[in-house]
């Protein structure tokens, strides 16, 4: 915040996509770096955090709009810039004014000024940390329903991701092939699955190797295999050597399986949703 208050010192508007610009010339950022962009991939991490720099510098009155998108330093912001400041932070704008203050801080004013970030970074950085021990109780519930009931849901999830149609094969009779996908109505091309509710044992070579002779005997040539657990090195190198002969099969892991169905809606549910607003500056604009 100091360097966005600093360059405004000459009193002249800057445009917020110009500041952008100059500062990340100020830091050498590299183009992958100007380039990056927040989890939500919604705005670009530079340009957020510069939009926030200012959003504070603007709240505590240090910078004002003459104009729509533009910003200039104010009288408050130049008496600060003259007390030699090695930082503007959080807590400084915070004691800047604080009759102008709540009382109360809430949880995430105090993580915010704690981590330094940008209220999107700790909305992003909150969702992650629920989404993973989401996906840890949902990989625990998996690995406890019964083999059957495993299967029936990775039908439901292939259906649900729009791979076709999906049957279950008789159990005593699967030769290694646990369901069938008809990708199209009358089943002109199909997938087979295999699905292997583990707690703790990996995939293994043999059991690859199973798979893949169960679609070289037969005139499939795509399968997906899907475990609650692991694939060791050798079951993925056999998989791989089953492309050679003409065959696919795509591995899904316990990781993966778990951000599939959270990302088709398998087993899980919506328990809230929260609605970001912004200001409406257009709402503001005197022009007609």
């Amino acid at each position: 915040m100091l360097p966005l208050l600093e360059l405004l010192k000459d009193g002249k508007p800057v445009k917020l996509s110009e500041m952008v610009d100059i500062m990340s010339d100020k830091y050498n950022l590299t183009e992958e770096e100007r380039n990056e962009w927040l989890p939500s991939k919604l705005q670009k991490t530079m340009y957020n955090r510069v939009a926030w720099a200012k959003q504070y510098l603007k709240n505590s009155e240090l910078i004002e709009s003459p104009e729509k998108g533009s910003f200039k330093i104010t009288k408050k912001g130049l008496n600060v810039l003259k007390t030699k400041l090695e930082k503007i932070d959080l807590r400084f704008l915070k004691n800047l004014d604080k009759e102008n203050q709540p009382e109360v801080e809430s949880d995430l004013q105090e993580t915010h000024i704690e981590e330094n970030k940008t209220p999107e970074e700790l909305i992003e950085n909150a969702q992650s940390l629920y989404t993973e021990s989401l996906k840890k109780e949902l990989l625990s519930k998996l690995k406890s329903v019964d083999p059957v009931q495993f299967e029936r849901i990775v039908l439901i999830l292939m259906e649900k991701m729009n791979y076709g149609v999906g049957s279950m094969t008789p159990t005593s009779h699967d030769g290694g092939i646990d369901g069938i996908i008809d990708e199209d109505e009358l089943g002109l091309e199909k997938i087979y699955l295999q699905a292997k509710r583990y707690s703790d044992n990996k995939v293994n070579e043999k059991e690859m190797q199973n798979f893949a002779g169960a679609l070289g005997c037969s005139p499939v040539r795509k399968g997906v295999f899907i475990t609650t657990s692991y694939f060791d090195e050798r079951a993925r190198r056999k998989a791989d050597d089953a492309s050679k002969k003409g065959l696919i099969i795509r591995l899904i892991d316990g990781e993966e399986l778990t951000k599939l169905m959270i990302k088709h809606n398998i087993g899980v549910q919506t328990k809230t949703k929260i609605e970001i607003k912004k200001l409406d500056e257009d709402f503001f604009n005197d022009e007609e």
